[in-house]
């Protein structure tokens, strides 16, 4: 899939509004999400995504009861949705909280609010990525989760903008009135409720997709950052050139960089003055051509196994001798 020209590609200036105006282009607000919200206009937006506060204790959130953070989640839930059109969608990404060594599945939680809030359910995708914290007392969690809600039965959705080259393009159907003629679709297949990203852009509901760590290179000082390519996926399917995207909880901007790089509108609202700066930075690095970003549909990096850090190390080499000499020996 090629990368869409930037209508402002090469301008020399542009403008960031602090507040909220219809005929912004981009909005970058340093506050409370609440209080930015409230001078919103009812269904200004088309997109809402965002990766919320996890309630996990990280260095820009306070570590509250579970049930207390869902409650001030849920108040944020309902001004986020007087703000969505009614053709619009929300994609809330989150992954677990843990108490005491016990897991609690947020977007099982989230589900409730937003169903009971009105919102129809229409993919719970998972996002898969090969790196992260090692697990002591159960299994490494290696994903984290997209609830895609829409407000209406009336939503925009892009299918030929997110499909996949078919597996069998050749495939023609074998009764029927349409017997002998071609089955599929020439811009290729649906790419289903199940999508993986390794070599094709989208096959299947696992993204697979590398997060935001060290060697990435998006990473900034964020300790849990957005890959701008998760939210282009989302920008391109749920919206048209022009529409307004919006992360709620904004981080150092991956959502508004997904958004402009495909010429939407795209408002972020951030209460980490740290945050905020950085995100005006990459913005100025989209614009002059110097932001480093990882391509869309661009293959996950597999070891060919002649690299040192792939192989198995000597020590481990040596000890594994030690052990089947000691075993022989025992015998």
């Amino acid at each position: 899939m090629g990368q869409t020209q930037l209508h402002h590609e090469g301008l020399k200036s542009y403008k960031i509004d602090q507040d909220f105006k219809q005929n912004s282009q981009i909005v970058v607000h340093e506050g409370d999400t609440c209080e930015f919200l409230k001078k919103v206009p009812d269904k200004s937006f088309k997109l809402i995504i965002t990766s919320p506060p996890y309630n996990i204790g990280k260095v820009y959130e306070k570590k509250t009861d579970l049930m207390n953070y869902l409650k001030v989640q849920e108040s944020i839930i309902q001004e986020l949705i007087r703000t969505l059109r009614d053709d619009g969608s929300i994609c809330w990404q989150v992954g677990n909280y843990v108490q005491n060594g016990e897991v609690y599945p947020l977007d099982i939680y989230y589900y409730d609010i937003f169903r009971d809030a009105g919102l129809k359910l229409r993919n719970r995708i998972v996002w898969r990525f090969g790196h992260g914290l090692h697990a002591q007392k159960r299994f490494s969690g290696r994903y984290e989760i997209i609830l895609w809600f829409t407000k209406s039965d009336n939503y925009t959705f892009n299918l030929d903008s997110v499909r996949v080259p078919s597996k069998y393009p050749g495939k023609r159907n074998w009764k029927g009135k349409n017997k002998g003629e071609l089955s599929g679709n020439p811009l290729g297949k649906n790419p289903s409720d199940f999508w993986e990203t390794t070599k094709s852009d989208w096959e299947t509901a696992i993204w697979d997709i590398p997060n935001v760590k060290s060697n990435h290179p998006e990473k900034t000082e964020h300790p849990c950052q957005f890959p701008i390519e998760l939210v282009e996926r989302c920008v391109l399917a749920l919206t048209n050139e022009d529409d307004w995207v919006y992360d709620p909880f904004a981080g150092v901007g991956s959502a508004l960089l997904a958004g402009l790089l495909h010429n939407r509108r795209v408002a972020g609202s951030e209460k980490e003055a740290e945050y905020v700066k950085l995100t005006r930075e990459r913005i100025d690095q989209l614009f002059s051509g110097a932001l480093k970003r990882r391509p869309l549909g661009k293959p996950v990096y597999q070891p060919t196994g002649k690299e040192k850090i792939s192989q198995i190390p000597t020590e481990w080499k040596k000890e594994k001798q030690d052990e089947s000499l000691r075993s022989i020996l025992v015998q």
